[in-house]
């Protein structure tokens, strides 16, 4: 079982600009481009990168995304910080 991850985030107020941002990826929009331009998270300067983390130390809805989903693939996460958009690199 997974201990640690690294993982990338953007991190918006509102649904529907999560959903706009996850259909940009799959348009082949940069993860890190979207990250500097749309997060309201501190991680956006730095492309939204979290570096690595060990299992817990996210809010529980983030966790389980983190160390449960697939990598490299983006996925809308909501807590009460606002929506998500998580792509795991790895895990170990």
């Amino acid at each position: 079982m997974a201990r640690t991850a690294h993982a990338l985030h953007i991190l918006v107020k509102h649904k529907d600009q999560a959903e706009d941002i996850v259909k940009q990826l799959k348009k082949g929009a940069k993860f890190q481009t979207l990250a500097r331009k749309y997060s309201n998270c501190p991680s956006g300067k730095k492309g939204g990168d979290l570096g690595e983390f060990k299992q817990g130390q996210m809010v529980p809805q983030f966790d389980r995304v983190v160390f449960k989903e697939e990598t490299i693939t983006p996925h809308l996460v909501k807590t009460k910080f606002g929506w998500h958009i998580v792509k795991v690199l790895w895990r170990s």
